[in-house]
């Protein structure tokens, strides 16, 4: 079964542009599957997301890790 992965962010955020940079090699090696989310349009994402983008977040245990992180940081997340 393919790992997913939630990838939330807002459009015009260079940390958030760096986040996908660093995940989406890590997933291609993996088979994981990232799905990003826009947080703009939805004000309840906006309220727990906000300050926090970009949020890398396993739906299997609920577990998030916020920015700054690294591969690494990733890696952990997912054990």
């Amino acid at each position: 079964m393919t790992r997913t992965l939630l990838l939330y962010h807002t459009l015009g955020c260079h940390l958030c542009e760096s986040a996908e940079q660093l995940v989406a090699p890590l997933a291609a090696e993996r088979g994981w599957q990232v799905e990003s989310k826009e947080i703009s349009g939805d004000d309840a994402l906006i309220a727990r997301y906000g300050v926090r983008i970009p949020v890398l977040h396993d739906p299997r245990t609920g577990r998030e890790l916020g920015w700054p992180f690294d591969a690494g940081d990733v890696l952990a997340l997912l054990r």
